[in-house]
């Protein structure tokens, strides 16, 4: 039985990576650290965990072997690396850290510890982004040209950050605002699909003040490869589809707006295949971060998500955040 510590509940994910702890066979909750000592005491009587305000404590707790880290963005920094000082398996939010700088120190502190480290972009694991993979690994779509990714809610609109995710609209603590906390899905995405990033121009902004943090933006970013990536991600919308669209010299697939894949490519035409397709038979959903980095520790199975793809993100939210509060096109080392 894995023992596991959850290292802080500020993250309103926290309870669920905490249910997917209890619910699993083969792991459990041994203790919990907070430096709130409200959210504490709450998490500690809803899980029936002890609870300490001390992080060394809590990391030197007998039995436990893992943490998993929904600590706020800003303290992401010390709290991993804390953990790996000791050794732990580390479960971390997105995103990895604000800052490159320090997501390069996580990555060179988890290759000295030799433990198991996951970093949860759940998108990575879904049928249809699997399904897009494969397109691409195939050269299905030609030399790709663009890509496209909306992500939204109306969370700016509707205030939902208040209380204990009243931290999420603080930019020192969160790092960003829609861009940072949920544009980092699409964005992860896109980095895994198109590769290394070589520049990027940016508006990221505040359209209703609700938040003193930014609640709609447009991003376009070039990559090595020459093409293009458009990224929306907004706060402030209440309704539409959430497309991902490549596009390329030979071909297209993207997300069928009501569910699904659709695919055509010039590649395919020998083979009978014409047109635009409704893709039927996607691959299988892969395990749940959660699941996989539990698996990798108690029996050395492979995980599909590294430190270093969210070293990766990092590095790509860092540089939009710099070009739209330059006003600047910013490039990459």
């Amino acid at each position: 039985m894995l023992g596991v510590c959850m290292l802080s509940f500020a993250h309103v994910h926290a309870n669920g990576y905490a249910q997917r702890v209890a619910n699993h066979p083969e792991a459990e909750i041994r203790c919990i650290w907070d430096d709130d000592p409200e959210r504490g005491r709450a998490a500690s009587e809803r899980w029936g965990a002890p609870w300490t305000p001390n992080l060394e404590e809590a990391l030197r707790w007998p039995g436990v072997e893992a943490v998993v880290v929904d600590a706020v963005s800003k303290d992401h920094p010390w709290v991993i690396k804390a953990a790996l000082e000791h050794k732990k398996h580390v479960y971390t939010e997105k995103v990895l850290t604000i800052a490159l700088k320090d997501a390069e120190e996580i990555v060179q502190a988890v290759h000295k510890a030799g433990v198991k480290f996951m970093i949860s972009l759940p998108s990575r694991t879904t049928p249809e982004t699997l399904f897009m993979r494969q397109v691409l690994d195939k050269g299905w779509l030609g030399q790709v040209t663009l890509m496209r990714a909306r992500i939204a809610h109306a969370g700016g609109l509707d205030k939902w950050f208040k209380g204990g995710s009243a931290w999420f609209a603080d930019a020192e603590l969160a790092g960003g605002g829609a861009m940072f906390d949920l544009g980092c899905h699409i964005v992860d995405v896109m980095r895994w699909f198109m590769g290394k990033p070589k520049s990027v121009v940016a508006k990221i902004n505040n359209l209703t003040n609700n938040y003193p943090i930014d609640d709609n933006s447009a991003v376009v970013v070039e990559f090595e490869s020459g093409a293009l990536g458009v990224l929306e991600c907004s706060w402030v919308q209440r309704r539409g589809p959430r497309p991902i669209e490549i596009y390329g010299t030979e071909g297209y697939v993207g997300r069928d707006p009501f569910g699904g894949v659709i695919l055509s490519s010039t590649l395919l035409d020998p083979e009978g295949v014409q047109g635009l397709i409704r893709v039927e038979k996607l691959p299988e959903a892969l395990p749940h971060p959660m699941d996989q980095w539990i698996s990798a520790i108690l029996h050395d199975t492979p995980m599909t998500i590294t430190v270093e793809d969210g070293r990766n993100l990092t590095e790509l939210m860092e540089g939009m955040y710099i070009a739209a509060r330059e006003g600047r096109e910013y490039r990459f080392a």
